[in-house]
């Protein structure tokens, strides 16, 4: 074993790869990876000058994991542009048409070993599924856990691959799924569903959430709605009180801004929907600052670079739009005083992208609703605010973790 192999790096051309500190660099400057890309290179780099199957990479990257042959592909494409390879010319990954891939430079580090085994830090992490609506529109769920189960409603901007690495996401699902078997799902247009999709309203944001809770075989369980979330959830328990337990509401509201906006925040939303249509998915850093100061003002670098990330993989530029636009079209209002369900509004006190103010509604109108306020300005909350444990302790309380 080389001095190298033992410290769990690799030196390949002008690349060095770090596999303890999950980091590739070229000459000190650190090329940022999503968790899965940085995985799959990692397992090419370990077997260079082999052929690494498909599916091989597949159970390595992905283990105990049933997912798409199309993630492997876009994997592999973003390590070639990491990479450089068509500014370069130079060929790093060599395709094995039909069968799988090759790492074609020499690495100083790499293993000898004929098969590849999962990436360092790997483990049995979340089960990913698929489920069709009743207008054929597919959907991708994830279970993650032994507990009881607790569903997420559908929210902007996710995707349950890329997430379940993401410093802005990892935390819940971790520990949320220490007490339970957490279900969560990509809504149509977004994330690993169906990206094409001819309707989306609310209605069938409710109709994909009915559809997940009868493929995922539950019976009754809490609900989560975080943000646009929590409407879905409203609605959802409305109509199925008997399937919901308990009812959770973080940064969450009851009407878009089409009812309950100012003529400026019209001008605002507009703006935004219209700078979506064109910057969605670009590497422009103005426009990913924009939107990251809004969710997350508190974030670290590493953390605007995660959701800036984000932005690219969950959905498409005009589908952001569409999704924006049906936001503001959101009004559960006249649903909130026949909710029946023991109900907990979180918000943060200084949230910008959804004021505090609607939180306050939200358990103002629910019969017998609590309402808690936390200290941050995030939309979402950090693992290292001290607003994340006071969130756990709540969410604890409400929901009798022992």
């Amino acid at each position: 074993m080389s001095e190298t192999e033992a410290l769990g790096t690799y030196q390949f051309g002008p690349f060095r790869l770090d596999v303890r500190e999950r980091r590739l660099s070229r000459g000190g400057e650190v090329i940022p990876l999503r968790g899965k890309v940085f995985d799959t290179l990692t397992v090419l780099v370990e077997n260079a000058g082999q052929l690494v199957t498909k599916q091989e990479l597949l159970d390595a990257v992905w283990p105990e994991t049933t997912v798409e042959e199309n993630n492997l592909n876009h994997n592999v494409s973003l390590l070639r542009k990491a990479l450089g390879e068509k500014a370069t010319g130079h060929q790093y990954i060599e395709t094995v048409p039909k069968v799988g891939y090759r790492f074609a430079a020499l690495v100083d580090g790499a293993s000898s070993q004929a098969a590849p085994s999962a990436p360092q830090g790997a483990t049995t992490r979340q089960e990913i599924r698929y489920c069709t609506t009743c207008d054929r529109v597919r959907l991708a769920y994830a279970s993650i856990g032994n507990g009881p189960p607790l569903v997420k409603a559908s929210n902007w901007l996710t995707h349950l691959d890329f997430e379940w690495d993401s410093p802005i996401w990892r935390h819940w699902w971790a520990s949320l799924s220490v007490h339970h078997r957490m279900i969560r799902y990509d809504e149509r247009g977004n994330g690993m569903s169906q990206r094409d999709v001819p309707d989306v309203s609310f209605d069938t944001w409710v109709r994909d959430l009915e559809t997940v809770v009868d493929a995922a075989g539950l019976d009754r369980f809490p609900l989560l709605g975080i943000s646009r979330g929590g409407s879905i959830a409203v609605a959802y328990a409305v109509k199925h009180p008997e399937r919901v337990s308990h009812l959770v509401l973080f940064g969450a509201f009851a009407a878009g801004l089409n009812h309950v906006g100012t003529p400026q925040q019209w001008e605002v939303r507009r703006a935004l929907t219209s700078l979506a249509r064109l910057g969605w998915g670009l590497k422009n850093p103005a426009f990913c600052k924009m939107f990251t100061c809004r969710f997350i003002p508190e974030a670290t670098p590493e953390h605007e670079r995660w959701f800036d990330e984000l932005q690219r993989v969950s959905t498409s530029p005009e589908n952001a739009a569409r999704l924006m636009e049906r936001d503001a079209e959101i009004d559960v209002r006249p649903f909130l005083r026949q909710v029946r369900v023991p109900t907990l509004v979180i918000h943060c006190d200084r949230d910008q992208v959804v004021s505090p103010r609607h939180g306050q509604l939200l358990a103002a109108e629910i019969p017998g609703a609590r309402y808690v306020s936390l200290p941050s300005a995030n939309h979402l909350i950090l693992e290292a605010e001290p607003a994340w444990p006071l969130f756990l302790k709540e969410l604890g309380l409400f929901l009798n973790w022992q």
